[in-house]
């Protein structure tokens, strides 16, 4: 896992952004197409910024999402599809394809089927990810499910990562938060040719110590993240404050 700490968010955007779509360029080159996948939070927004002005053939990339709330709204600004288009589909060009995930509730056997089909001949090549402030990766929160070898699954959430998106400004209040949601699996994300981590803010200080030197374990899924195939993880100098030594003692 190599680290780069940069000065600002602003500036991690940039690097990650570029970074990331090195890997896309390489992938295209290498197969005639790329798989990437996103997710989404107030982490991602200049990493998006950035990268929609990068020069990537966006009709040779497949897009897929790596979580989605059940049962919210079709409109609502907390939908991964919704943000993404916001933040970076409504500025590039059309992709090959687009994956998003359904979040009606009485579809989610149906849901899980299509997509688990469609990851089985998709491996991705790139995945644009962050780490939780309890330590999740996309969704999976602590106890994460590191057994399953399904790419989509569903999982309740914890409560630290429900007043996480009250706290980023995506829902009013701590109830209106739904309890659970489809996310891509621990294992499907570390399965990526390469993991772009965009990680800012000092609020996700410990998570960053945690999957940097912590133990591996259910409940501490971002450390899963010194095991994946090529990863890069993105600090500002904030988010990084206790990289440099341990100093949560």
């Amino acid at each position: 896992m190599r680290i780069t700490i940069c000065d600002d968010k602003k500036e991690l955007g940039r690097q990650a952004a570029k970074r990331g779509a090195e890997e896309i360029r390489i992938a295209i080159a290498k197969h005639g197409y790329a798989n990437v996948a996103f997710v989404t939070g107030l982490s991602q927004v200049e990493t998006l910024r950035n990268l929609r002005t990068e020069n990537v053939d966006w009709s040779k990339v497949n897009i897929f999402f790596l979580d989605e709330y059940i049962g919210i709204p079709k409109d609502h600004k907390a939908s991964s599809l919704n943000f993404l288009r916001e933040n970076f589909l409504s500025f590039i060009d059309e992709p090959c394809s687009i994956h998003p995930i359904d979040r009606e509730e009485e579809n989610i056997e149906a849901t899980l089927a299509e997509l688990n089909s469609i990851m089985a001949t998709h491996p991705l090549d790139v995945s644009f990810i962050c780490i939780g402030e309890n330590g999740h990766l996309a969704l999976n929160d602590p106890p994460a499910d590191f057994d399953t070898k399904d790419p989509y699954i569903v999982v309740e959430l914890e409560k630290r990562s429900r007043r996480q998106q009250v706290g980023e400004g995506w829902f009013k209040t701590f109830d209106d938060v739904p309890e659970k949601a489809i996310t891509m699996s621990i294992r499907e994300i570390i399965s990526s040719n390469h993991i772009i981590c965009s990680c800012p803010d000092q609020r996700k200080a410990k998570a960053v110590a945690m999957s940097i030197f912590d133990d591996l374990n259910t409940a501490n899924p971002c450390a899963m993240l010194r095991y994946g195939k090529d990863v890069d993880l993105f600090l500002d100098r904030q988010s990084s404050c206790l990289v440099l030594r341990d100093g949560r003692c």
